[in-house]
């Protein structure tokens, strides 16, 4: 008779005994450790169905010193891209059996990336994630990280973290070889805050990408993210270009407005071209052209990474996802002039 008809709520040590294994290897099966024999494996999960066996949760963490919790400090918590990136890595965590703690840094600075960071080493955690726009952050990792499976979402490699970002510098290839191939000759680029680690990339690939294609370099206008700052540029530029490429779709939609405003028509005057691919991008008048940052794919794969590295299985240090390009209404060849 078992200890589940008996009644008795079935352990570890019984599901190791009918299975015929060490209850190291049980504990192993629980973790989804890759080094288990596809057959032990199958004969541990059958046994734990026979007996109906279902793991404590404190007992696991006390047993394997986890927590299945992993950290998220995420900066700037408000933007679209940050924002979306926390909540994908809530999702396929999830999926793993793993909950989130995430602490999101001030724009006032009373919680700052320090405070973040030491709040999460002290409440046990068995990953850590940093989704910053700066490098100050990144610098503070060095300092309370140690031990600890650490990911860093940003393009550029880091030689003590794991990097896992869309490529940015392809995103802005995209847009500008794509306004390129329209025709246009006179670009303008509308960047995010320079001390921004992917308005850094997106502002240099720009560049980068027109000089090689022959074409005169244009002072870059910096914005702040915002719809506003798209439209207090739309209003008081001599437009003396033919194209616009705004570093995400909330400027590109504050252009857009002013453009309109001042009888200036996209893309019929002017074209303008996006990044992210908001939700909303489609509604936008005319629909935006933009790049598609896979935020779901980002997620899936930054999780991943922390929980390979977790169960001492190798993985690459740095990851760069695929960004797309979705061309809608907001581009055409310019006008003759």
């Amino acid at each position: 008779m078992t200890a589940a008809t008996e009644g008795r709520k079935p352990n570890i040590r019984q599901v190791a005994l009918l299975a015929g294994v060490s209850h190291m290897t049980v504990s192993r099966v629980l973790n989804e450790h890759p080094s288990i024999a596809s057959a032990t494996r199958e004969r541990v999960l059958d046994v734990m169905r026979e007996l109906n066996y279902r793991p404590n949760s404190a007992a696991r963490a006390l047993a394997t010193r986890r927590t299945n919790r992993l950290g998220v400090v995420v900066d700037s918590i408000n933007e679209f891209g940050p924002a979306s990136t926390v909540r994908a890595i809530e999702h396929a965590a999830h999926d793993r059996g793993f909950t989130v703690s995430s602490i999101a840094v001030s724009a006032d600075r009373s919680i700052t990336a320090h405070d973040a960071l030491m709040s999460l080493v002290g409440i046990g955690i068995d990953g850590l994630c940093l989704i910053t726009p700066r490098t100050s952050s990144i610098d503070l990792l060095r300092e309370v990280s140690r031990g600890i499976p650490t990911l860093v979402v940003k393009s550029e490699p880091e030689d003590d973290f794991f990097t896992v970002s869309v490529d940015q510098r392809r995103g802005a290839a995209l847009a500008a070889q794509h306004l390129i191939q329209l025709g246009h000759r006179e670009i303008v680029h509308l960047s995010g805050p320079l001390d921004w680690l992917d308005a850094r990339e997106r502002e240099q690939a720009w560049h980068e990408h027109l000089a090689t294609a022959g074409l005169p370099a244009r002072a870059t206008v910096v914005g702040d993210w915002t719809s506003d700052s798209g439209f207090a540029f739309g209003r008081s530029v001599d437009v003396d270009f033919t194209a616009v490429f705004a570093a995400n779709d909330q400027m590109a939609l504050g252009l857009i407005h002013a453009l309109h405003e001042r009888g200036i028509r996209v893309p019929e005057d002017v074209s303008v071209i996006g990044f992210d691919d908001v939700p909303d991008a489609h509604h936008f008048l005319p629909p935006l052209t933009t790049v598609r940052q896979d935020f779901r794919a980002l997620g899936s794969v930054s999780v991943t990474t922390l929980l390979a590295e977790l169960e001492g299985v190798e993985v690459p240090r740095r990851t760069l996802l695929e960004p797309e390009l979705v061309v809608r209404a907001s581009t055409a060849s310019p006008r003759a002039r």
